[in-house]
Parts: structure tokens; sequence; C-alpha cells
């Protein structure tokens, strides 16, 4: 009788790939405690349009999406991973308080781009965190099970959202300082609960970020 395959067991992954998971579950609950809330404040708080609103939405994510490409290239050439994760969550932690003292649509831009400038800089070093730490056979495990909690943050999110703005009576600000909370405790994790493993050494190379480099995409690109 053929025995089936061995599936990987993400229960016996490494203690770091867990702790990089509630990382992203933490930080995403703290996010998507104010992301859910924010279109709602800035229409009816700040009295922002639509127009305006949209733009400093597609602004901060076009941020985000752009600095993913260079915090990757730049995480390889470093050879580390950790402290480019840890300024990215820390960036992010450190832009949850401003949302709850933002009495403009500027300061409100200011912060969602700091969100986000932060989001960009450390999803390339922590999924090669994840890389790194997961065994070579449960690879797929480990970053199966990194999205899965950031996925769980993301739900859990707005649900808070809308437990604390009962709680709070509509209180916009509260809310928001709530949020810092669990964006803090995630680079608290980040810091004491991973261990970088050690990089082979290799020799220094000249850094892959720069503009002459632009001509290597295409048209379509």
């Amino acid at each position: 009788m053929r025995r089936s395959p061995k599936r990987p067991n993400p229960g016996g992954l490494p203690a770091g790939i867990w702790v990089l998971g509630f990382v992203s579950l933490l930080m995403d609950v703290s996010s998507e405690l104010i992301h859910s809330l924010l279109p709602v404040f800035l229409l009816t708080e700040l009295g922002a349009s639509a127009l305006v609103i949209g733009l400093i939405e597609g602004t901060a994510e076009a941020l985000a999406l752009a600095v993913k490409v260079f915090s990757g290239a730049l995480s390889d050439h470093l050879g580390r991973r950790k402290a480019l994760a840890v300024a990215g969550y820390g960036l992010g932690a450190l832009s949850k308080p401003l949302f709850a003292i933002a009495s403009s649509a500027g300061m409100v831009f200011a912060a969602r781009c700091i969100d986000r400038l932060g989001k960009g800089i450390r999803g390339a070093p922590r999924d090669a965190l994840v890389a790194e730490l997961a065994p070579p056979g449960a690879r797929g495990a480990a970053f199966g099970l990194r999205q899965a909690l950031d996925t769980v943050g993301a739900f859990l999110g707005p649900l808070l959202a809308v437990g604390l703005m009962l709680l709070y009576a509509d209180d916009f600000q509260a809310v928001f300082w709530f949020a810092a909370i669990p964006g803090v405790l995630a680079v608290v994790l980040l810091v004491v609960g991973i261990r970088e493993p050690r990089a082979p050494r290799r020799p220094r190379q000249a850094s892959p970020i720069h503009w002459r480099l632009l001509h290597r995409l295409s048209p379509a690109y």
C-alpha cells in the first residue's frame, strides 16, 4: 500500500513563524480599526469631499506599492531583514496617534502616507524572514499560516471598530487612540520575539537601487 506523503504541520513550525504571524495580526487589527472608519471620519468630522478622500487613499496606497520594490532590493543588499521590518512596523505604529490628533484632511494625509510607507518598507523583509525561518519543506505552510493570521487581524479590526464606536458613543478620536495599542504591541513582539538567522557571508555588492537601472524597464512596464 502506498503511503501518502506527509503534509507540513503548521503546529510544528518554528516559533518565529508564529511570532511573525501574530505581529501581522496585531498590526492589521490596529490598521483596520482606523481604515474602516477613516472615510466616514474625513467626511463627517473634517468636512472632506469624496475627491479628497479618494486622493488621500490612492496616493497612500500608491506609495506603499512603490516602496515595496525598493525595500525588497535594499533588504537583499543589506542582508538585514529584521531591522527593516522593525522600521516598517515602527512607522505603522507611529502613525496611529497622528490620526487621533488630526484636525484637518492634510494631517490625515500625512498620517496615512507614513502608515503606508511603513507597510511598503516592512512587507518584503518580513516575507524574507518567513522564508529564512521556515524549514525548506514547510515554507508553503509557513507563508500560509502568516497570511491566515494576517487575514484574521483584517477581519477583527472592523468588528472592533464597530464595537468601540458603540462603546465610545461615536468618538472617533477615542477609537483611534485605542488602535495605537495593538500597533505598539506588534512592534514590541517583533523586537523581542524574533532572532534573525545569520546570513551567509557574501561579497559586498554595489547597491541594486540606481536611477540608471530604470532603462532596463520596458515601455510596457
